[in-house]
């Protein structure tokens, strides 16, 4: 598919030089959604079906609950339980059904599979219906779409190549979408060069952490105490960016909350 393209944020993320440029981006999505979810945006009817239909996480819960819209947040989880309800009474139904040994249609219809499974199925039927997130979703389609336009520049722009090339790079969870993007939409020599830049940008950056949390490790050793921290005051925030994209310390984005 053709994603569109908005270079000014991606540049922008890049000039912040974190640990992780989309980690940046996608933070920066999460905060304007969550607000836009408790805007008047919610009432649009396509919208709220959606709402009804998916939900939201629990780390997106928290951030809704965290706006002090108690309203806004209460009426849309309303409307989901109310959905989200009869789901779940279809799918137990079915379940006691098959834990009575029945293996109807209906089982099978509302599950999936009947017989000695009813009882998976159901749980798994569950896991289904309480795993979705309209706000994750949401952000994955303009984190892909902020994956492109990053090899658009990449493939087209001299000087954010160099920049990308020379800077912090990504998390090994953004490293994975880009690979999946380049997989997509580059070929031939223009994706065996991306790949092998971001091979090497991850290595070094990794590297860089590992021996400043390393240091980080062995100031708390006395005989380090009146040795310099060097940069290695905040390495364990950092280190968790880059093995699991950003969850602790400063905003990636720069940002005070």
């Amino acid at each position: 598919m053709r994603y569109h393209i908005d270079t000014i944020p991606v540049w922008d993320a890049q000039k912040l030089d974190s640990e992780c440029l989309l980690c940046a981006l996608r933070r920066q999505i999460e905060r304007g959604e969550v607000e836009r979810f408790l805007g008047g945006s919610v009432m649009e009817p396509d919208t709220r079906v959606q709402v009804n239909a998916k939900g939201f996480c629990q780390r997106h819960h928290v951030l809704l609950y965290a706006q002090q819209n108690r309203l806004g947040h209460a009426l849309m989880t309303h409307t989901h339980m109310r959905e989200t309800r009869q789901k779940a009474d279809q799918i137990l139904s079915a379940a006691v059904e098959g834990s009575q040994g029945k293996d109807s249609s209906r089982i099978k219809r509302v599950l999936g599979r009947g017989g000695q499974d009813a009882l998976n199925a159901a749980a798994d039927a569950l896991d289904r219906l309480t795993g979705t997130c309209i706000l994750c979703d949401s952000i994955e389609s303009n984190m892909n779409r902020y994956a492109y336009t990053l090899l658009h520049l990449y493939t087209h722009d001299t000087a954010f190549r160099q920049a990308f090339e020379g800077g912090k790079g990504v998390c090994l969870k953004d490293a994975a979408l880009l690979l999946r993007m380049a997989a997509e939409e580059l070929r031939g020599k223009e994706q065996q060069a991306f790949v092998q830049a971001l091979q090497s940008l991850i290595a070094r950056n990794m590297q860089r952490v590992e021996d400043e949390l390393e240091w980080f490790t062995l100031k708390f050793d006395y005989r380090n105490a009146d040795k310099p921290w060097n940069n290695s005051r905040d390495a364990l925030d950092r280190a968790v960016t880059k093995l699991r994209s950003w969850c602790l310390g400063a905003e990636p984005d720069g940002k005070k909350e």
